[in-house]
């Protein structure tokens, strides 16, 4: 499938965000360690689930399916967070066991340091097939936690499955994280959500972090909008030319704890502004973005605490002409697909040509090359490939995205959202 995208000549638009697919997953893994039962119907409130606002990306679709149906084998399909939290969650789950699998790509992301740390806190985990890699067979049973050390500079997604399991165990949990720590946001997304559920969690210094074992407790829980989602709208707005342009934003917080909220801080840099309708802290308000007027004319930054906002910046720098150097990119090899490459190849077809240092950065000092826009711009089964390069269109009119689809992973709605918007999408 091939889409192609014309954008309109003024953007005005209020888009209704998805809910945050981090938080949504991270609420039902702990409502399921409070043994609150997952049922079909998501949107529901009832004494046994409670989690309003619940995300309906593919993400978090797997996760409630394999715990609502608690089969054998579950089938996590593209889905990284699913992988890594339950594998945690299984292997705490005392006389059951399965077999967690997912898509080829997913057979080819390493989840090696995942269950090194949880064999040795005393999971029963073993591998299927090539050792390292999913599919898992997964035993479960009582663990007694104590201490481990971990490296800092993996996945935060390793870390958080670590860390949403601390609670059940026997002697609780106390993680050294060794090294440099990158994506630490996320870390203290979990920490937070875990101390709301009742948990004690909390950093002791500044690579230790300590979960006593002190059950979780069921509550009404309120997922809010996502800020991952929300870059996309401030690329728009970032490359629209109009001055009238505006787009609101419904259902954002502010001081959130989702480390892509920093998208406000870096798009500022960029032209564009942020106004909140209510500054009010943990409260959903209306997010309204404007021109500012002011651009850097050049933006290095590191995106340690928030690597999955690195395609946006990437795409949308390119096209206004800012020249770049991005650092603290390492863990984008291992995401859905190899994203430093992906960049390199498709931003060539737009005219740009991206450099890349020891896998983990990337610059654009204003080389470009004869853009190649035929074929289309490829995704990779990446959401975020479809995501970033989309709002391209308002500046190469009639861009074709191929398998556009894959934006079902963390936004089902974006294509229905932008036609909302004026851009023309057709296939």
């Amino acid at each position: 499938m091939q889409y192609t995208i014309s954008a309109p000549s003024v953007l005005r638009h209020t888009a209704n965000l998805p809910a945050s697919k981090s938080i949504s997953n991270r609420a039902l893994v702990i409502h399921a360690l409070t043994g609150g039962a997952v049922v079909p119907e998501l949107a529901c409130h009832t004494p046994t689930f409670r989690l309003e606002n619940l995300s309906d990306c593919d993400d978090t679709e797997v996760i409630v399916r394999a715990l609502r149906d608690n089969p054998y084998e579950m089938d996590i399909k593209a889905g990284g967070t699913a992988m890594r939290f339950m594998t945690a969650l299984l292997s705490v789950r005392d006389g059951e066991e399965h077999v967690l699998t997912g898509t080829e790509r997913m057979k080819h992301r390493p989840i090696g340091v995942l269950v090194d740390a949880l064999r040795r806190l005393g999971a029963d985990i073993s591998y299927v097939d090539a050792e390292g890699y999913p599919p898992l067979l997964i035993k479960g049973r009582q663990l007694n936690g104590g201490e481990l050390d971990v490296p800092g500079n993996i996945s935060s997604q390793f870390i958080t499955a670590l860390l949403l399991i601390g609670p059940m165990l026997k002697n609780g949990l106390t993680l050294q994280l060794t090294g440099d720590v990158i994506s630490r946001p996320y870390i203290d997304l979990t920490l937070w959500m875990m101390r709301e559920y009742g948990a004690d969690a909390e950093w002791t210094d500044y690579n230790t972090i300590e979960v006593k074992p002190q059950p979780y407790r069921e509550r009404p829980y309120y997922i809010e909008n996502d800020w991952s989602a929300a870059s996309y709208w401030y690329e728009m707005m970032a490359l629209g030319k109009n001055e009238d342009d505006e787009v609101v934003l419904e259902g954002l917080m502010d001081g959130s704890k989702q480390g892509d909220s920093s998208v406000r801080y870096i798009f500022s840099l960029l032209g564009v502004k942020t106004i909140f309708k209510d500054k009010q802290g943990g409260v959903p308000t209306t997010v309204r973005l404007r021109h500012s007027g002011r651009c850097v004319p050049r933006l290095e930054y590191d995106f340690n605490n928030s690597p999955d906002l690195a395609q946006t910046f990437v795409v949308c720098c390119a096209l206004l002409d800012v020249p770049f150097h991005f650092t603290g990119l390492s863990t984008l090899k291992i995401k859905e697909t190899d994203r430093i490459e992906a960049l390199k190849r498709e931003m060539r077809k737009l005219g740009y040509v991206i450099h890349d240092v020891n896998n983990s950065e990337l610059f654009w000092d204003g080389e470009r090359c004869e853009p190649n826009l035929e074929a289309g711009i490829d995704t990779y089964e990446d959401h975020r490939m479809a995501l970033a390069f989309a709002p391209a269109a308002l500046r190469f009119e009639g861009l074709k995205i191929n398998n556009p689809q894959v934006v079902t992973k963390s936004y089902p709605k974006f294509w229905e959202d932008i036609k909302a918007a004026g851009f023309e999408v057709e296939s």
